[in-house]
């Protein structure tokens, strides 16, 4: 499978700064969003570091190196078992980090990832950025929200409804770096061709409802075009927050494009 991706990050109507950040290699099928938490500015360090230590893992995979951390879950591919250490050794340099510097201390960030290999597709996240499903006009939340109102509603004490207008909607029970270790949510699945994944921070989730997500995406096959749409419609109802959104078009390869790429090669 063959990813179109587009992504985009703004820091909203509210905040003077962005605390969010976004890694895009659709060559490799790699996705990742990240939303920094943290006073004087260190939410942002946090989410960038998180970003940049996955980056470099999967860089070093892609050069023979291989380090598994924590346990490996045989119910799961490899796949899925790497982008779940890459989000531990993540966690470890993040906690590290928090730890050396008082103007760093408590700080952290959310981070959903996905890794597409040929029709696979392997999901690790932690917090409550998300990873949505469009298929045959319908959406789906593949991640469940690592949060107090989230864990309320999973019991049944409230509606979704209710947890969404919750005052302490954004209290997280998880967090990449607040924590020596951290519990990292994984699955894996199949994806088809005319699937549209998108992954995002709460700055959207917050502020449009899944069917205007709905809407938005599956009116266009242009994946920058759709960023643009959503962070603007963010915006409109309010902008409270950061947003960081990344849609990926998945479409099947077909025969000819494989042999270009395939011939590429072996070019000089």
């Amino acid at each position: 499978m063959k990813l179109s991706v587009g992504a985009q990050t703004d820091a909203g109507m509210v905040r003077s700064n962005n605390e969010d950040n976004f890694f895009i290699a659709p060559e490799m099928g790699l996705l990742v969003v990240a939303d920094g938490m943290g006073g004087h500015a260190s939410g942002e360090v946090a989410s960038k570091m998180a970003i940049d230590v996955i980056k470099d893992y999967f860089d070093g995979l892609s050069s023979g190196q291989e380090k598994l951390i924590g346990t490996y879950h045989e119910d799961f591919s490899r796949a899925t078992n790497r982008i779940a250490s890459a989000l531990r050794l993540a966690n470890m340099a993040v906690y590290e980090a928090s730890m050396s510097a008082p103007q760093w201390h408590g700080m952290g960030t959310t981070l959903a990832c996905v890794f597409v290999e040929n029709n696979r597709l392997s999901i690790a996240h932690v917090g409550d950025s998300r990873v949505y499903l469009i298929r045959a006009g319908e959406i789906e939340q593949l991640t469940d929200d690592h949060s107090l109102v989230y864990e309320q509603v999973k019991r049944d004490l409230i509606t979704k409804e209710q947890a969404e207008k919750s005052e302490m909607k954004n209290i997280l029970t998880r967090a990449i770096g607040t924590s020596p270790d951290v519990g990292v949510d994984i699955d894996e699945m199949n994806i088809s061709d005319g699937d549209i994944l998108l992954l995002c921070t709460d700055g959207l989730t917050g502020m449009v409802l899944d069917d205007q997500i709905l809407s938005v995406v599956t009116q266009t096959r242009d994946p920058h075009e759709a960023c643009d749409s959503l962070i603007r419609l963010a915006n409109e109802n309010g902008g409270l927050d950061n947003v960081t959104v990344i849609t990926a078009y998945v479409v099947k390869e077909r025969w000819f494009s494989s042999l270009v790429n395939f011939l590429k090669r072996f070019r000089r």
